[in-house]
C-alpha cells in the first residue's frame, strides 16, 4: 500500500470536510466552517491515514447495556459499583459496555440531556467513566436529535440570547405537517414563551425533549465539541441516538432524509480520524429496508441496529413457528467488511415493532400486543397521519415475555429464554445483552406504577448485595440464567466461525425448527446452528444436514460426537445444538 504523509491526510481530511459541509450549509462559508472544525478536534501533522473496509471485531466482541445506576450499592457511586460488577462478574464474559446517557437530565431516564459536557452528579463523575473506558470498550450515547427543555440551549432561546437563540426550530402551527412521521402521540409543536412572544417549537419524541436545528452550523459544530469530549474521556463506540430524525424539511415526512446521511459521514470522518478503532452505531428503529440504508457505501454506520430481531425472534418463539424469521433472514444482505449488525433481542427501551411492519400483519401485532399484557407487559402507541393508533413498542421485560406462548404460560419459561438468547449469540453480527437480560430481571411493575413511564417496568435498580446474593443461589432463576448464559458466551467466544462477518446460510427444516450454517473467514470452521424454537420434541436426521463425510463433527453445547452418519437428533423444547466440525 502506498504511504501517505500525514501532511497528505490532512489535506485530504480537509478537502472532505468541505464537500460534506458544502451539501449541507451552501449558503455559508464553508471554508471558514472547514477550519472551524479541524481545530475543534485538534487534528494535526500527526494524523494517519485510515483504512476502510477494516473489520474493528471479532467473536470475542461482546457488549452490555446498563444504566450508569443499574446496579447501586450505599455509599458509592452508581458507576462505581457497576464498574466493581464488571470486573468481578463479567471481565471473562463481556468486553465492551454501553452506559445509557449519564449527563444531567429532565425526563426520559437521561434522554432529555440538560448538559452534555457533565456526568450526572448521582451517578459519579469523569474520573469514573474513565476508569470504565481503560478496562472495558465503552460506548456511550450521543442525544443528537434533541436536548432537554431544562439546557442552558433552550433557556437562552426563550431569553433570546446566545448560544441557544437559533438552535431550535420554530414552526407556524397552521402549517401541514402531515407528512411527518411520528414514534409518539404526543402534539409535534410545543408553544413557548419567550422574550420576543409566543413561539411554536418541534418535539418529535416529547414536548421535554426539543429537537435541535441542524439547518444552522452552529449546532453541527456544538456537537463535534462534544465529540471531542468524548473520545479524550475514552469512549470508543458512539450510540446516534434517534438519529434517523435529525434533518427536517417542510413537505417530507423529516426522516431519513439525505442530508442525515452526509452528517452521520461527516461525523464517522472526523471520529476515525482521532481514532482509528473508534465505532459509530446507528439508532434507527425504523421499517428494515431504510435501516439498512444506514450501512451507506460502508461509510456511514459501522454497526447498525438490528432492530427486526428483537419483535421477530419473539413472535418466532411464542408461535414455535420459523417460517416468517427464516424469510426474513433469507432478505437480509451480508454486511461488507467494515461493517456488521449490532444483535440483541432486548435493551432499555420496549421492544419496537416498527420493523416487522411488512413481516408481521397488524392482526399479528395485535395478537402479540395482547399476549404481551396478558404477561404482564404494556404497549406504546404511535399516531398515523389519519389520527389512527397503532403499537409502536411492547414495554416488558424480556424474562417475562418468554412467560410462554399463544397457548398460555407454560414450563418453558427459561428454556425458551435461553434459546432466544442462543440464537442471537450466532447470527451474524456483535451480539449485545441488555444487563437485565444476564439475570432473568422480571417486570418492575412497583417502579412502572411510581413513573407512569411504560418503559420503566424493564429498567429496575438492583441493590447490588441483593443481587450477589441471588447470583449464589442455585436454586434462584437469576443465578440459572446467568449461568447457563455466561456458559454459552464463553463457548461463542472460542469459534472462529462466530465472527460478526463470518458466512451464514439460513437452512430450511421443519418450521418448528430454525437453522443456519456459519463458516469461518478462512473456511476451516463450519457450524450448523438447529434450534428447536417449540414446546414439543422434534427429530432431525442427521442426513439432512448435510455433514462432510471428511470432518469430525461435534456439538459445542454438550460435547457429543456424531459418529454415525444414520442417527438423529433429539432435540426436547427449545433444546439446540451448534455442531461443529472443530
Amino acid at each position: 500500500m502506498k504511504q501517505v504523509s500525514s501532511s497528505e491526510v490532512l489535506v485530504d481530511l480537509k478537502a472532505s470536510v468541505r464537500d460534506y459541509l458544502v451539501r449541507l450549509y451552501p449558503e455559508h462559508d464553508v471554508d471558514a466552517l472547514t477550519e472551524d472544525v479541524i481545530q475543534i478536534m485538534g487534528f494535526d501533522q500527526g494524523l494517519v491515514a485510515v483504512e476502510s473496509h477494516v473489520n474493528l471485531w471479532d467473536e470475542t466482541d461482546i457488549v452490555t447495556i446498563t444504566y450508569g445506576d443499574s446496579i447501586k450499592k450505599d455509599g458509592e457511586y452508581p458507576l462505581q459499583t457497576l464498574h466493581n460488577f464488571l470486573r468481578s462478574y463479567l471481565s471473562d464474559t463481556i468486553n465492551a459496555v454501553h452506559i445509557l446517557p449519564f449527563y444531567p437530565f429532565s425526563s426520559d431516564d437521561g434522554f432529555s440531556v440538560i448538559n452534555y459536557s457533565e456526568v450526572n452528579q448521582s451517578l459519579g463523575d469523569w474520573e469514573n467513566i474513565n476508569d470504565i473506558a481503560k478496562d472495558f470498550k465503552l460506548m456511550a450515547d450521543l442525544v443528537i436529535n434533541h436536548c432537554s427543555s431544562r439546557s442552558l440551549w433552550f433557556d437562552n432561546f426563550k431569553q433570546r440570547k446566545h448560544p441557544g437563540l437559533d438552535y431550535f426550530i420554530e414552526c407556524d402551527p397552521q402549517v401541514d405537517l402531515g407528512d411527518v412521521v411520528r414514534p409518539r402521540t404526543s402534539p409535534l409543536l410545543r408553544k413557548t414563551d419567550t422574550l420576543d412572544g409566543e413561539k411554536h417549537v418541534w418535539c418529535t419524541f416529547s414536548h421535554d425533549q426539543v429537537d435541535l436545528d441542524f439547518q444552522n452550523p452552529q449546532v453541527l459544530l456544538e456537537f463535534v465539541k462534544i465529540i471531542k469530549l468524548y473520545l479524550d474521556h475514552g469512549v470508543q463506540l458512539f450510540r446516534l441516538d434517534a438519529v434517523a430524525f435529525l434533518w427536517k424539511k417542510l413537505g417530507t415526512p423529516c426522516i431519513n432524509l439525505g442530508e442525515t446521511h452526509d452528517v452521520i459521514r461527516l461525523l464517522r470522518l472526523l471520529i476515525e480520524h482521532e481514532n482509528k478503532d473508534a465505532i459509530i452505531i446507528t439508532e434507527t428503529n425504523i421499517p428494515n429496508r431504510e435501516n439498512l440504508s444506514y450501512f451507506g457505501n460502508a461509510n456511514e454506520a459501522h454497526l447498525i441496529y438490528n432492530f427486526t430481531l428483537p419483535p421477530l425472534v419473539l413472535y418466532t418463539m411464542l408461535t414455535g413457528k420459523s417460517d416468517l424469521l427464516k424469510q426474513w433472514m433469507m432478505c437480509m444482505p451480508p454486511a461488507q467488511n467494515g461493517t456488521t449488525y449490532f444483535n440483541f433481542i432486548a435493551s432499555h427501551d420496549g421492544i419496537g415493532l416498527r420493523p416487522v411492519e411488512g413481516i408481521l400483519s397488524e392482526d399479528e401485532v395485535d395478537e402479540l400486543a395482547a399476549l404481551m399484557q396478558k404477561f404482564g407487559g404494556d404497549v406504546s402507541w404511535r399516531s398515523l397521519s389519519e389520527g389512527q393508533l397503532r403499537p409502536y413498542e411492547l414495554n416488558i421485560s424480556l424474562i417475562d415475555a418468554m412467560k410462554g406462548t399463544f397457548k398460555g404460560e407454560d414450563e418453558f419459561q427459561l428454556h425458551r429464554f435461553i434459546c432466544a438468547h442462543a440464537i442471537m449469540l450466532a447470527l451474524e453480527g456483535v451480539p449485545a445483552f441488555y444487563i437485565h437480560s444476564l439475570f432473568g430481571t422480571p417486570n418492575d411493575q412497583q417502579k412502572f406504577d411510581m413513573t407512569s413511564n411504560k418503559r420503566s417496568i424493564n429498567r429496575h435498580n438492583w441493590d447490588c448485595d441483593e443481587l450477589v446474593t441471588e447470583l449464589a443461589d442455585e436454586d434462584s432463576l437469576h443465578h440459572q440464567v446467568f449461568t447457563r448464559l455466561t456458559e454459552i458466551i464463553a463457548i461463542r467466544k472460542r469459534q472462529r466461525a462466530f465472527h460478526p462477518n463470518a458466512t451464514q446460510f439460513t437452512m430450511h427444516f421443519d418450521d418448528s425448527l430454525f437453522a443456519f450454517w456459519r463458516q469461518s473467514q478462512d473456511r476451516r470452521q463450519s457450524i450448523f446452528c438447529i434450534y428447536n424454537i417449540s414446546d414439543e420434541v422434534r427429530n432431525l436426521a442427521l442426513k439432512d444436514v448435510n455433514l462432510i463425510e471428511l470432518d469430525e463433527w461435534h456439538d459445542l453445547i454438550s460435547g457429543y460426537r456424531y459418529l454415525d452418519p444414520r442417527e438423529e437428533i433429539v432435540l426436547q423444547p427449545y433444546e439446540f445444538v451448534w455442531i461443529s466440525n472443530r
